[in-house]
């Protein structure tokens, strides 16, 4: 193709190039990578964020939760029966992963010195460990079981420092109830820390047994069920449809269900990350405008450089349309430079950090202690598409410049 291959050539060629342009060029390169290492950055920080604080969610609640409806309006739990048949149907559900109980007492931690409130969760020998394997700190996770209680316990390294508990400590926990204050005496022996403040200094882990011994609950009853599904992208659509399944339904005491996912039972938090995806639409839309005007200016520098030439193809019978697409293909191959070097620097960036966290953050405000990265090559690649797309469609309109130069004067043009 003739458009192409005189474009090739220019770019290629180092004769007939003016001091002028030479600046110009680079600045338009330049600015081209800069946009597209901040666009690169910009996205791979905040799918990094939002999944690590996503994940934090999802590991002290799971993806979905069948509870009792009542719970809803109430701060302490209601139980619903929990047999082996629901368990099985639930397990043998396609898009389920693991099904494990849960039950939960609302009490508060004493020490001679200080108190905190807490949540105290009960799991069986079902439960995922793996969340609470990846923060653990200190020690090791209690026993859990749903038959014998062992009246060891978990905490968070935020509780530990605020109430100067240690490992081994056995610490005084109480409940209220209606007949008066409740107590019981647990041993400390593991810590863990996520850096998610809000739950860190909230929850305690033991087993199931010593939580519905609280509670007063049969050995069928408990808190609900965690459902953990294998597509997190199908959140809402396994929500909705177990939510169809166990509308109207009771348990064998008469509890009505509910089926609640993540996201429902923390709005906040997650209106709060929907919030980052239009910070994200506003960088890339400015990175996008600044790389654009660069490259227009380039192309503009470039065209009146070349003015001689441009007259000479009209006078050879050369249309504008063919000599704008001579232009354009020398403008796609700086923005192809500045693209390259772009993710060069992008993703050795991004590696970087993810491998070696060389850039802090404190936990108590972010919720992570090292900037979070995220890379997948389907954005990566989507990146790359659209901005060369954008920046070629934003030098359509300057490439009409050509239209407007007079074979005659051009010739005379220095």
């Amino acid at each position: 193709m003739f458009e192409f291959q005189l474009a090739k050539r220019l770019y290629t060629s180092k004769k007939g190039v003016k001091r002028i342009s030479k600046p110009a060029v680079f600045i338009a390169v330049l600015g081209i990578a800069i946009g597209f290492i901040v666009m690169m950055i910009t996205i791979a920080v905040v799918i990094g964020f939002k999944g690590e604080i996503r994940n934090k969610a999802v590991g002290f609640s799971s993806d979905i939760q069948l509870s009792n409806y009542n719970t809803m309006a109430s701060y302490e739990s209601h139980p619903i029966a929990v047999s082996d048949s629901l368990l099985t149907a639930l397990q043998e559900y396609p898009d389920t992963r693991w099904v494990q109980r849960y039950s939960t007492k609302v009490g508060m931690i004493k020490t001679e010195s200080s108190f905190q409130g807490m949540i105290l969760k009960g799991v069986a020998q079902e439960f995922d460990t793996s969340f609470f394997t990846k923060y653990l700190v200190e020690g090791t996770l209690p026993v859990f079981n749903d038959s014998t209680s062992t009246n060891e316990v978990m905490l968070s390294k935020t509780v530990a420092d605020l109430l100067d508990i240690h490992l081994d400590d056995r610490i005084f926990t109480y409940y209220a109830e209606d007949e008066g204050i409740k107590a019981r005496r647990l041993k400390v022996v593991g810590i863990y820390q996520t850096n998610f403040y809000e739950y860190d200094k909230l929850y305690l882990l033991t087993d199931l047994y010593t939580v519905n011994k609280l509670n007063r609950w049969g050995v069928d009853q408990a808190s609900g069920v965690e459902i953990a599904i294998k597509d997190y992208a199908k959140l809402e659509e396994v929500t909705e449809d177990l939510g169809d399944k166990f509308m109207g339904l009771e348990d064998a005491y008469g509890e009505p269900y509910i089926v609640n996912n993540v996201e429902q039972l923390n709005p906040q938090l997650f209106g709060w990350l929907a919030l980052l995806d239009l910070n994200v639409w506003v960088i890339l839309g400015l990175m996008m405008a600044i790389s654009g005007f660069t490259i227009i200016s380039g192309l503009l520098i470039l065209i009146l450089e070349r003015t001689q030439m441009i007259g000479l193809l009209k006078g050879l019978g050369a249309t504008n349309k063919m000599i704008r697409k001579v232009f354009i293909w020398l403008a796609i191959f700086l923005i192809g430079k500045g693209i390259f070097w772009g993710n060069i620097v992008g993703l050795s960036l991004c590696l970087i950090q993810s491998k070696f966290g060389v850039v802090p953050l404190d936990p108590a405000v972010y919720h992570v202690d090292k900037v979070p990265i995220s890379l997948s090559l389907w954005w990566v690649v989507a990146l790359n598409a659209a901005t060369i797309l954008i920046s070629v469609l934003m030098l359509l309109g300057p490439s009409y410049l050509v239209s407007r130069i007079n074979p005659a004067t051009s010739m005379r043009y220095e």
